[in-house]
């Protein structure tokens, strides 16, 4: 795992779940993403979440919208094929396309499990800043029994949408840190790209 990651244990749990819905399908067309749009997306997916966490459901149902949240906001392809690193360029488009969906259910029970604890907490957008092709938006968490961190969400609108391709937790990449122990657990199995897919649907 990467350094810093052990630090972070429920804070990071808790800002990934909220990640990995991030960032949503805003109105599409020829303009060039804006600091309004990347913040309105932070906003969309706060909205979401915050439904889901009040909506008195059981464990699983809420998995199941997080899922369908993270289906919607994030940039799932990039996201998958970037923690699986090297190795994509090996895998087959029947293995990548199989992997995507794995990863994807993994990341929602993963994170998914963690929804409550945000319930009395609040998440403040502080500002937002275009950087090279993609927008920084800044914001705080705030969680009972928890201090203040910090989560920079990266919007891009290169997939032909506005869409989460990362998101920074006091400084650790999440899809970094996935990139690491998803590498692990390849490592784990000897390179096997199947046997890693047949795991990850069970993982979480």
């Amino acid at each position: 795992m990467l350094p810093q990651i052990s630090k972070l244990n429920r804070r990071h749990f808790i800002a990934t779940g909220l990640s990995a819905a991030t960032v949503a399908a805003l109105p599409q067309g020829a303009l060039a993403l804006t600091d309004a749009r990347a913040r309105a997306l932070v906003d969309r997916v706060v909205a979401d979440i915050n439904r889901v966490i009040g909506s008195g459901k059981s464990q699983s149902a809420m998995i199941s919208d997080f899922e369908r949240i993270f289906s919607r906001y994030a940039d799932v392809n990039v996201i998958a094929r970037s923690t699986l690193g090297a190795d994509s360029r090996r895998a087959s488009n029947s293995q990548l396309r199989a992997y995507t969906n794995a990863f994807k259910g993994y990341v929602a029970r993963k994170y998914g499990k963690r929804f409550r604890e945000f319930i009395g907490g609040k998440i403040e957008v502080h500002k937002v800043r275009k950087v090279k092709s993609w927008h920084e938006v800044v914001s705080t968490v705030q969680l009972r029994g928890s201090s203040p961190f910090d989560v920079r969400f990266l919007v891009s609108d290169r997939s032909g949408k506005d869409l989460f391709f990362d998101m920074i937790i006091e400084g650790v990449s999440l899809r970094l840190s996935e990139r690491t122990e998803i590498g692990a657990m390849l490592d784990r199995r000897n390179g096997n790209i199947d046997a890693l897919i047949s795991d990850l649907k069970k993982a979480g």
